[in-house]
């Protein structure tokens, strides 16, 4: 108890100094003064983060709050702190939101996957561009794969889709989308599906069961929903990329990395959980060719154009139909069924790779230019127009 609290209670000077241990002037003095002096605060330390402080808000005005990003972002700077005072230093700058209730579904090892896309931004030369990523997470192990693209058509997310199931190896039970017309075109009188008949030749191929979103209700859709928000909160902000092949593979970097950590809903590593998946089998390596290629005509220079880059071939294939198949990394091109190149995927739109022998025999006299046909108009002759008296000078006459 206090000074104050002992004399209100009846007790004296003396017994108050020796109860407290105090001196009894010193009793007698804070009675007098009826207030107790404060405490001057001890000076404050510095902190480890005073010195990229003004990073951080740099970072927090471009709308990056994670603070797993804005750690790596200041760690490259020097910073040899840790997370928690950078924890604390940003919250004050998060909104607060209030999360809505829902009942979590969990699914079995290998019963369900989730995908869906999401859409990011970066700057180019000044100019602000986009890509969208597909995002393809395991319902039970939460491992993820994430592809970026330059198109969302019906092509591309089939295409994503094998390098995802191929990244897992193997095909869950079903697949989980929302209900992008890539995949539904409508529903019937019945409320039935109707879908994309691309997209379900592909599904009835591998062998999984295509399942929609319930309508206005993403959060049946909850697994991947979080994962393009966390490519966009963890993995997108502040990236650095050269070009779309260097930002998949970083984006299959940070998967591994993603896969290591300890999930926070089931509390395990989805690498471990991995581990018990039981995915079917994929199809043969012919039936996913048909999937990945598309039908390409070699210009006359003996270069096919894909993906706004240019393969070569040999020369006796110029102006002749042929196969482009996107291996994901690489590039083949097939005519006859046979591969006639094979490349790395060209990381900057209008690259021209040469294939080796591409022009080798190829006749070196210079061939007769061929002329379009012309045809030739030909004017009316002009007739001259006289006075009547001219023809009857001639004729001998007066003109009458």
């Amino acid at each position: 108890m206090s000074i104050f609290e002992l004399h209100g209670s009846g007790k004296g000077i003396k017994e108050i100094s020796r109860e407290l241990g105090v001196s009894r002037n010193t009793v007698r003095k804070y009675l007098r003064v009826r207030e107790v002096p404060e405490r001057k605060p001890a000076p404050k330390r510095p902190s480890l983060l005073d010195p990229y402080k003004e990073k951080v808000l740099e970072l927090v005005g471009k709308g990056v709050l994670n603070c797993v990003v804005i750690l790596r972002e200041i760690r490259q700077l020097g910073y040899p702190g840790g997370i928690s005072i950078l924890k604390e230093f940003v919250h004050p700058f998060r909104a607060l939101r209030q999360p809505e209730a829902v009942m979590r579904y969990e699914t079995g090892p290998g019963e369900q996957a989730q995908a869906d896309w999401g859409e990011v931004k970066y700057i180019e030369n000044g100019r602000k561009k986009r890509l969208y990523f597909l995002v393809l997470t395991l319902g039970y192990s939460r491992d993820m794969y994430v592809e970026f693209t330059t198109r969302s058509d019906t092509t591309s997310l089939i295409k994503c889709l094998i390098h995802g199931f191929e990244h897992f190896g193997g095909v869950p039970q079903k697949v989980l989308f929302d209900r992008m017309k890539t995949v539904v075109l409508d529903v019937d009188s019945q409320k039935n599906p109707i879908w994309n008949p691309q997209f379900l030749d592909f599904a009835l191929t591998f062998g999984f069961i295509p399942e929609l979103c319930h309508a206005y209700r993403a959060q049946t859709k909850g697994k991947v929903e979080s994962g393009v928000k966390y490519v966009k909160r963890n993995f997108w902000p502040e990236r650095k990329f050269r070009d779309l092949l260097d930002l998949n593979r970083q984006a299959l970097t940070w998967c591994a990395e993603v896969g290591r950590r300890v999930h926070g809903t089931t509390n395990e590593r989805p690498v471990d959980r991995f581990k018990e998946e039981k995915l079917n089998s994929l199809p043969r390596p012919d039936t996913l060719v048909r999937y990945l290629t598309e039908m390409r005509k070699v210009a006359r220079d003996g270069f096919v154009s894909f993906n706004r880059s240019y393969y070569g071939v040999p020369w006796q294939l110029a102006r002749k139909e042929v196969a482009v198949v996107d291996l994901g990394f690489s590039v083949e091109v097939r005519y006859q069924d046979k591969r006639v190149a094979l490349f790395e995927k060209a990381r900057t739109p209008g690259t021209r790779q040469s294939v080796e022998g591409q022009y080798s025999g190829i006749p070196m006299s210079a061939p007769v230019p061929r002329r379009e046909p012309l045809g030739i108009r030909v004017q009316e002759p002009v007739v001259e127009t006289r006075p009547l008296s001219v023809y009857a000078a001639v004729a001998g006459g007066d003109g009458r």
